[in-house]
């Protein structure tokens, strides 16, 4: 049954109204038919059970018909900060950030990050990232579309951490250290910052810095992961700690 994300405003006690591009998927995609069921999500943990009523050339509405689906987001909140890679590495990490359980992305600016984007470049990767966010959470079953913040700069990132429970630096030269340890120390309820460097990775001075900012530098094990794959076995881990 496929799934779609609505503005809780039309999200209503016995109805939805779904409006925009989902209208097209709907007619010319799914070739749905009144009768036919969806699923409506309002990104704020209200799930349903809905039956097409009606098809017009710029609205679908549906009949509430089941309240209370599955909830099946991560029990913490996690949010990656990439950064920015290189191509469309960064669509890959956020499709599949997203089926993993991701709560937001961030991409940010370090020494070592070789693509620089313009104010134009970064209203429309926003745009396209934001899309993609959606349509993989759709397809995971989400309940929540993850956010994806503006793109950051080294220093903005490091402000940040004081808004999370835990803030950690994957960081390749770290023995010690390691994510599986603060992932032992969380609770559910817990806010997560994952932080991955570009393909160049932090230098020890970025290391140092993101330390006194409140930042754990850890290991992600003992082979050297690709920028785009680090998040997802971060993700994957998180899910395993609390999920499995």
């Amino acid at each position: 049954m496929q799934r779609y994300f609505v503005e809780p405003i039309h999200m209503r006690e016995h109805e939805v109204t779904i409006t925009g591009d989902d209208v097209n998927h709907i007619v010319r995609v799914m070739r749905n038919r009144v009768g036919d069921e969806v699923i409506c999500c309002n990104g704020q943990g209200r799930d349903v059970r809905g039956a097409i009523e009606a098809i017009e050339p710029d609205a679908v509405h549906i009949r509430i018909v089941e309240e209370g689906l599955k909830n099946r987001e991560l029990p913490v909140q996690v949010t990656i900060a990439q950064g920015l890679p290189k191509g469309d590495k960064m669509e890959w990490v956020i499709q599949k950030g997203t089926e993993l359980g991701a709560f937001s992305f961030c991409a940010f600016t370090s020494s070592r990050t070789v693509v620089k984007l313009d104010a134009k470049k970064e209203a429309k990767r926003l745009e396209r990232w934001q899309k993609i966010a959606k349509e993989a959470a759709e397809q995971s079953h989400r309940s929540v579309v993850p956010q994806i913040e503006n793109v950051q700069s080294w220093r903005e990132l490091l402000a940040s951490a004081s808004g999370f429970h835990y803030a950690v630096l994957a960081y390749e030269k770290e023995e010690s250290a390691t994510f599986g340890r603060v992932l032992a120390d969380m609770t559910p309820g817990s806010k997560l910052l994952v932080v991955i460097g570009p393909e160049g990775g932090f230098d020890e001075k970025e290391v140092a810095e993101a330390e006194a900012a409140g930042f754990a530098a850890v290991s992600l094990g003992k082979r050297i992961l690709r920028a785009e794959t680090a998040p997802l076995y971060a993700l994957s881990c998180v899910s395993y700690r609390f999920e499995q």
